[in-house]
């Protein structure tokens, strides 16, 4: 069992896997939420689909005045150490993280991610209906009454984490 790790959701404001324009962390210790830090950011490229928006309500009016990426994660980073960091279906969320650190032309550390969705594959398999995070969250008893909103996901994702991993 993983009893330390951070959950981590992103949100894009586009296309882009590098539009990142929110993060919602949960910190987990001895299988725990310990902190939970939620951050707007300013995105890259600087445009919103409306597709992008109709999922989570942010515009370029919510993110106009945030800090870049680079400004945000300077903050994050040591939060995270060397902690596994957890998504549900984390190849999007490992994915937006190499294409900003790459937009960026920053260093990628080599983060280590596990996904809750590949768990619950696993763990859960044709017992439910699908594996997305509501459905899965709904079964390890959480409810999630924000979806797509970075940090409710990322709380998500944690009680998920906690249960099957």
């Amino acid at each position: 069992m993983i009893k330390d790790f951070v959950a981590i959701d992103f949100e894009t404001a586009n296309r882009f896997p590098s539009s990142v324009c929110s993060v919602g962390l949960v910190f987990v210790a001895d299988g725990k939420i310990k902190n939970k830090t939620y951050h707007l950011i300013r995105p890259c490229p600087n445009f919103y689909s409306h597709w992008n928006t109709e999922i989570h309500g942010l515009t370029f009016i919510d993110t106009d005045d945030a800090d870049d990426f680079p400004t945000v994660w300077a903050e994050i980073a040591p939060l995270i150490g060397n902690l596994p960091l957890i998504a549900h279906n984390s190849p999007f969320d490992e994915g937006c993280l190499k294409a900003v650190y790459a937009t960026y032309h920053l260093t990628y550390p080599d983060y280590h991610f596990l996904c809750t969705c590949r768990a619950s594959r696993k763990i859960f398999g044709k017992s439910l209906p699908n594996h997305q995070l509501q459905t899965v969250a709904a079964h390890c008893g959480y409810d999630l009454t924000k979806h797509h909103h970075a940090l409710a996901d990322a709380e998500a994702c944690a009680a998920i984490a906690i249960k099957i991993l």
